[in-house]
Order: structure tokens, then C-alpha cells, then sequence
């Protein structure tokens, strides 16, 4: 099982695996971030890691069950000039529910009063939300696992890397959801990324695939124009502060 583990070709490997594998989560992440902001602050820490660790196994329990994933892929019947197999539906299905997930949250936080989201009251429920992280993990873990399985054929490789993802994810989970809480423009910014994700995961299930690429240098390229935002406003803020302690 371990055998040739220490090899170049298995730590170059590792290497790709881990950076695919972060590069993957950030939907994720994102993703967890802002559905676990409909619970109370002091539970999302705890919700976010427990998502995340429920969902560890579960990628791992795709990876040992690599026979029947790769059965996924075989076609169930053909449509529009495209093989459709459970895989697709899945994407289609997770795709859907990330579009409606992302605008129901960008009209509510758009169209809510500031004071009215100040008393209203968490909308989800504990369990409910890491149902909901389960569900979307499985979803983009079946790109991410096919995509492990393509590039090496020790499984041990690929179990070691998704662990460190979901370390990472962990890590970085719980101050990227306390940012988009008190930034909502980056919040708008984020739902919006979700919207994209999930339009290209539609599109996947249709045999229409999107690089990614596109996607993240598209909310790179708005991330930059919001960082250039709150260096603005910072500096109009410091500029105001001394007229205001006169």
C-alpha cells in the first residue's frame, strides 16, 4: 500500500494533488462560509469544522469506492447530442441549487434594511446547515476525485492530499466567514462567485464544460478592484478623522 510513497514521481505527485485540491476548495469555502452565517456567531466555528470533518470522510469514502464513481460516468441515455450518467445529474442538480442558493442571498442582503437584518432572528438550523455542507462537498468533490484518480493510481496519495485541503479549509473557514459578515460588498462579490460556480457546474452536466480558470480570474480580478475599494476608503476615513477631532 505504501510502496513507492517516497518516490519523486509520488511526491511531485502529492505536490500537484494538494495545490489541485486547495485550488478546488476555495468554492467550498466560500460556499461554507456564507451558508453557516445564518447561524448564531458563537456556532459557526464549531459548525464549519464539523462540516468540513464529516466531509473529509466522506471524500475519502469516494476514493475507496473509486469502482463505482468511475461507474458514475457511464451513460444512462442520450439527449441533445450529449451522454447523460448520474455524474451529470449530480452537476446539474448542485449546479441549480448554487444558483438559487446565491440569489436568494444576494436579494436578501441587497433588498433587507440594515436594521431589519439587525433583529432578525438566525434563519437555519444547526443540523440543517451541515446537511447543507455535506451535500455541496460531495458535489465538488466528484470533479475534484475523478481528477485525483487521472493523475495518480495510489490511492493513499490522493486520501493524504484531500486531508491537508480540508486542513486548510478549516483553517482558513472561520475568518473568511467573520470578513464576509462585516464586508458585504465582499459578500456580494462572494455570492456571486457561488452564482458563476454553479452556472459552470450546470453547464458541466450538459457537456458543455467551462475552465475554471476563467472563473477565478474573473473574481481575482474583482477581488483587486476591491481591495483598490478599501484603500480608498480607508484613506478618505484617515483624511476625516483629524477634521473631526478639531
Amino acid at each position: 500500500m505504501f510502496e513507492g510513497l517516497f518516490t519523486g514521481e509520488a511526491l511531485v505527485a502529492l505536490l500537484t494533488l494538494l495545490v489541485l485540491e486547495i485550488v478546488l476548495g476555495i468554492d467550498n469555502v466560500i460556499f461554507i462560509a456564507i451558508v453557516t452565517e445564518s447561524l448564531p456567531e458563537e456556532q459557526r466555528p464549531r459548525a464549519q469544522r464539523l462540516g468540513l470533518g464529516l466531509a473529509l470522510f466522506g471524500r475519502v469514502a469516494l476514493v475507496l469506492g473509486i469502482s463505482y464513481l468511475l461507474k458514475l460516468e457511464e451513460p444512462l441515455f442520450t439527449a441533445f447530442g450529449h451522454e447523460f450518467s448520474v455524474a451529470d445529474f449530480v452537476l446539474i442538480s448542485g449546479g441549480l441549487f448554487l444558483v438559487y442558493k446565491s440569489v436568494r442571498e444576494i436579494f436578501e442582503t441587497t433588498e433587507v434594511k440594515d436594521h431589519e437584518r439587525a433583529v432578525a432572528k438566525p434563519r437555519g438550523s444547526y443540523a440543517g446547515v451541515i446537511a447543507m455542507i455535506l451535500v455541496i462537498d460531495i458535489i465538488f468533490a466528484i470533479d475534484s476525485v475523478l481528477t485525483a484518480v487521472g493523475l495518480t493510481s495510489q490511492i493513499v496519495i490522493i486520501v493524504i492530499a484531500i486531508a491537508a485541503a480540508i486542513g486548510v479549509m478549516m483553517f482558513y473557514a472561520p475568518p473568511l466567514s467573520r470578513f464576509i459578515t462585516h464586508h458585504p460588498s465582499v459578500k456580494i462579490l462572494a455570492l456571486s462567485f457561488l452564482l458563476l460556480i454553479g452556472v459552470m457546474l450546470f453547464m458541466d452536466g450538459f457537456g458543455r464544460h467551462i475552465e475554471r480558470g476563467y472563473i477565478y480570474f474573473a473574481i481575482a480580478f474583482a477581488l483587486g478592484i476591491e481591495v483598490l475599494n478599501f484603500r480608498r476608503r480607508r484613506n478618505l476615513e484617515a483624511r476625516q478623522d483629524p477634521v473631526s477631532g478639531d
